[in-house]
């Protein structure tokens, strides 16, 4: 992924959460009277944001308890539950080990177009559930694929710091980048960087408050879920066998090692295709002979 730069420049894990409860997960009708920028966080929210801070700091610490060992770097959502949740995470953090935050617009949450008046989303929900949730664009508001596109375009910003060292880490201590962000954004930033497909996307749940996934580089220079989680954990998430598969695939592939090659994911898109090519050629010989 990042082609560029030396392995021991590349954070060991970048970890993504999803903020703690909201006063607008408590009660829905919060959205048609509070933007959903300045929707705060309830106390169970808090609670929930400072014990996966406890959570990740038992994470990145797993190796080497020192807070020399390791630093964390924060990239969070500007909305006031990302913001909120992000505090109370960084509780769990000396400042020592802190070496930067920067509060970054594009991960923010889906657009989902101003006030929302609770029986219209009803409905609206209910159409993008048959239309299909990753193209489908709420009125005034984003579709996934819009949340797709500027999470793409934060990743080669995020590419960029890293490659150019513009996050001043010291590569005789792990970093650790810890993105707090919004499920959809959060979910969309897995497929990106995974290469999954719009219909793969569809598998995937959503993060539960103040859930976390990691991905952890793995032994030969990949970055994979699978390094800490689990299978139960990833069949948990939504993901396929096909998905969790690439995830093992790449927790021990080497470093710009390409998935795309590997005859099992070919198979998903080019399953009618033979290994030579003999196949189609039969059946042009057929349609050639019944026009004959």
């Amino acid at each position: 992924m990042f082609e560029h730069g030396g392995v021991d420049r590349l954070p060991k894990r970048i970890i993504l959460v999803r903020p703690g409860e909201s006063e607008g997960n408590r009660d829905g009708s919060t959205y048609s009277t509070v933007p959903d920028h300045q929707i705060a966080l309830t106390q169970q929210g808090i609670s929930q944001a400072r014990h996966a801070g406890t959570q990740i700091r038992q994470v990145v610490s797993a190796s080497d308890s020192l807070p020399e060992t390791w630093k964390v770097y924060f990239y969070v959502s500007p909305y006031t539950r990302t913001r909120s949740s992000l505090r109370e995470i960084a509780r769990s953090f000396p400042r020592k080990c802190v070496i930067g935050v920067r509060e970054e617009c594009r991960i923010r949450e889906q657009d989902f177009g101003n006030f929302q008046i609770t029986e219209d989303m009803k409905v609206i929900k209910d159409v993008r559930q048959r239309f299909g949730r990753f193209f489908y664009r709420f009125p005034e508001g984003e579709s996934a694929a819009d949340v797709y596109d500027r999470v793409s375009s934060f990743l080669e910003s995020l590419w960029r710091d890293i490659d150019m060292n513009r996050l001043n880490h010291d590569p005789s201590t792990d970093l650790n980048l810890i993105i707090v962000s919004h499920g959809l954004a959060s979910r969309v930033f897995l497929m990106k960087w995974f290469k999954w497909t719009v219909e793969q996307f569809e598998y995937l749940h959503n993060f539960d408050n103040c859930e976390f996934r990691v991905m952890q580089l793995g032994s030969g220079g990949e970055y994979s879920l699978a390094v800490h989680h689990s299978d139960e954990e990833m069949q948990q998430w939504g993901l396929s066998p096909d998905m969790i598969a690439g995830q093992k695939w790449r927790a021990y592939a080497p470093r710009g090692a390409n998935m795309e090659k590997l005859p099992w994911y070919l198979d998903g898109f080019l399953d009618h295709v033979s290994e030579d090519g003999d196949d189609d050629n039969d059946d042009d010989k057929n349609i050639e002979n019944n026009v004959s």
